[in-house]
């Protein structure tokens, strides 16, 4: 029973959390798109630091365009990783490791949303342009940020805070 309880307060702490970290990341992913979509057609661009720039790119596939024209079938793989990823998530009980989860998950769904819903024929908008790297946007950059804190996560061991230690001591997280 006790282990029962101490379970569900870490899914209790923990999913106001996940879903407020993807909400936050598809909500920044989506505005910065639609700014770029307005701000960047037509060829603009804008000069930010050294090589650093801002350019509107389409992009059909996944990371560094790989499967580029088969959007369909990365957006059906990219929904079922985030539904994964939720219900993962429900389990974890180090901080570091569910907001890693949820940097991922929202990256992902930022771009689902962005395939589904901009009419852009299944491409996802991509604006920040470093000269060294292919072209990315937010979403991009939270599923690399998460997958970096998971990694340094299990490189420098646990957490010596559970989220079960912080819901039951009633602790806000």
């Amino acid at each position: 029973m006790a282990s029962f309880r101490r379970h569900r307060a870490a899914g209790d702490a923990s999913s106001p959390l996940l879903l407020g970290i993807v909400a936050l990341v598809v909500g920044l992913d989506q505005v910065s798109k639609s700014w770029a979509q307005s701000r960047l057609a037509g060829g603009s661009q804008i000069e930010v630091l050294g090589p650093i720039k801002l350019r509107l790119e389409y992009n059909s596939g996944f990371a560094f365009s790989l499967g580029s024209g088969h959007p369909a079938i990365i957006g059906f793989f990219a929904v079922v990783a985030v539904v994964m990823l939720v219900l993962f998530a429900r389990r974890v009980k180090q901080l570091p490791l569910l907001v890693g989860i949820a940097l991922i998950a929202g990256g992902a769904l930022g771009n689902v949303v962005d395939r589904i819903f901009r009419h852009n024929g299944g491409a996802v908008i991509d604006f920040i342009y470093s000269g060294f790297w292919p072209t990315f946007n937010l979403a991009d950059s939270a599923v690399v940020a998460g997958v970096a804190l998971i990694f340094l996560n299990g490189l420098f061991g646990r957490s010596k805070h559970s989220l079960s230690e912080a819901s039951r001591d009633g602790k806000e997280l």
